[in-house]
């Protein structure tokens, strides 16, 4: 009698990097300052143009990004460049430059 023997089969690895180990560049993005009343925290509205498809009109949007500004240095109304950074929090992921 022969005895039914499986064989599992393992995947191979080809060397390259997992998806996570790349790094990219961060993003870097100019606003304007809208809110400092957190604790160094701001809040800076960036203003994009984006072109409508079917009309060919440009669009204006805001978003508005929390930004980590160590000691509140800046204040309302200041142009600021943020650079996207580690989460600092729930919704902070940009520093001042």
């Amino acid at each position: 009698m022969e005895k039914n023997t499986k064989i599992k089969a393992t995947k191979v690895s080809q060397g390259t990097a997992p998806a996570a180990a790349v790094v990219s560049k961060p993003k870097t993005l100019t606003g304007k300052v809208v809110s400092d009343k957190m604790k160094d925290t701001i809040v800076v509205a960036v203003d994009t143009f984006n072109k409508m498809p079917k009309y060919g009109k440009y669009m204006k949007s805001t978003k508005r990004f929390q930004a980590h500004d160590a000691g509140n240095t800046k204040k309302i109304g200041d142009t600021v460049t943020i650079i996207e950074t580690r989460p600092i929090s729930k919704n902070k992921h940009f520093r001042v430059i």
